[in-house]
C-alpha cells in the first residue's frame, strides 16, 4: 500500500520558497513593472515627438506645394486650400526661365551620382586595404583619416576655392565633383566593416586557388562589402546632394548652381523684393520635388543596408 503525500501549500507572498530559495516580494516586482511601464511610456513619448518633429516640414512643405500663391497667405498653413494646384505648380517650376529648374536638376544629379559613385569606391577600395593589408606607414594613415572626421567641410572651403582657382577650375562642375570624392567618413565606416565582414580564411583560400589582389577584391570581398557599400553610397549621395556651401562658393554661373543654391537664390529673389513676379508656388513646389530622389535613393538601397546591419553582432 502506497503512502499518500498531500500536495503543499504555496508560499504566501513576501515568504522564503522551500529548500532555501529566494522569493523577490510581491510589492517589489510590482514596483519594478510600474517603473517599466512608466520607462516605456515615457520612450515612446520622446520617440512621437521626433516623428512628429521629423515630419512636420515636410507634410507642411507637401501641402503648401498644392496651393496657388494667393491662398498660401490667406490658407491655413496646415491644410489644403480650395483648389489643388499641384500639377499648375509642377509644369510652372519646370517651364521657368526657359526651363533653369531641370538644369539645377540636372546639375545636382550629375554631382551627386559622380561624386558619391566615386567616393563609395575609392572608400571600398581604400578600407579594405586599410582593414587587410600590412604596409609601411599604415596607422600613420589610420591616424590621418580618422583625424580627418573631426575637420568640419565648411572649414575648408575656401582653402579649397582658392587653390582652384589657382588650378583655374573654380567655377567648373569639377569643382563640385572632386571634393566630393574625398569622404573621411566613409573610409573608416568601410575600413571597420571590411575587418568584421570580409574573413581573413576566405582571402587565404582565394590566393591558394591563384587569384591575385585584384580579383580577390572584386569576385570575393566587394561581394561581402555590399551593405556596407550601400551605406556609404547613401550617406556620400545625401551629403553631396544637400551641400550648399562649397557650390555656393565655387560657382557664380547660375547655369552650373545645384537645386540648393538654386532655390535660395529664387528664394532670395523674391524675399528681397528683386523679382516682382510672385513664384513662392516655385520655390516650394521646387523644394518639394528635389527631395523626391532621395526618398527613391533609400527606398532603393535600404534592403541592402539593412542586410548588413547585425554583420559581426553573432561570433563566428
Amino acid at each position: 500500500m502506497s503512502a499518500t503525500t498531500e500536495p503543499r501549500p504555496a508560499p504566501a507572498a513576501g515568504t522564503a520558497p522551500p529548500h532555501g530559495g529566494r522569493r523577490t516580494p510581491a510589492p517589489a516586482r510590482t514596483g519594478r513593472r510600474r517603473s517599466r511601464r512608466r520607462t516605456s511610456v515615457l520612450l515612446q513619448a520622446a520617440m512621437a515627438l521626433m516623428v512628429l518633429y521629423t515630419l512636420l516640414p515636410l507634410y507642411w512643405l507637401a501641402v503648401n506645394a498644392t496651393k496657388t500663391n494667393g491662398e498660401l497667405f490667406t490658407s491655413n498653413g496646415l491644410w489644403f486650400g480650395s483648389e489643388f494646384a499641384l500639377w499648375d505648380n509642377i509644369v510652372t517650376t519646370v517651364t521657368y526661365q526657359d526651363g533653369i529648374y531641370l538644369t539645377w536638376l540636372f546639375n545636382t544629379v550629375l554631382y551627386s551620382v559622380a561624386g558619391a559613385v566615386g567616393a563609395t569606391l575609392i572608400c571600398a577600395l581604400g578600407g579594405y586595404a586599410l582593414a587587410k593589408f600590412d604596409f609601411p606607414g599604415k596607422r600613420a594613415v589610420r591616424a590621418v583619416v580618422f583625424g580627418a572626421i573631426t575637420i568640419p567641410a565648411t572649414a575648408l572651403a575656401i582653402p579649397t576655392f582658392l587653390l582652384f582657382a589657382e588650378l583655374g577650375i573654380a567655377d567648373t562642375r569639377m569643382a563640385i565633383i572632386i571634393p566630393a570624392l574625398v569622404s573621411p567618413f566613409g573610409l573608416y565606416l568601410m575600413t571597420v566593416y571590411a575587418a568584421d565582414s570580409v574573413p581573413d580564411s576566405l582571402l587565404e583560400a582565394a590566393r591558394i586557388d591563384g587569384a591575385g589582389a585584384w580579383t580577390t577584391f572584386w569576385r570575393v570581398a566587394f561581394r561581402l562589402l555590399a551593405p556596407g557599400v550601400a551605406t556609404v553610397l547613401l550617406f556620400n549621395l545625401v551629403h553631396t546632394w544637400n551641400n550648399y556651401f562649397l557650390p555656393l562658393i565655387m560657382l557664380s554661373d547660375p547655369a552650373l548652381y545645384p537645386l540648393t543654391v538654386g532655390l535660395n537664390q529664387l528664394n532670395s529673389q523674391v524675399t528681397t523684393g528683386a523679382n516682382l513676379e510672385p513664384v513662392y508656388n516655385v520655390v516650394l513646389t521646387g523644394s518639394l520635388l528635389a527631395i523626391v530622389p532621395l526618398i527613391v535613393s533609400f527606398l532603393f538601397l535600404q534592403r541592402y543596408w539593412q542586410s548588413g546591419l547585425a554583420a559581426g553582432s553573432v561570433k563566428q
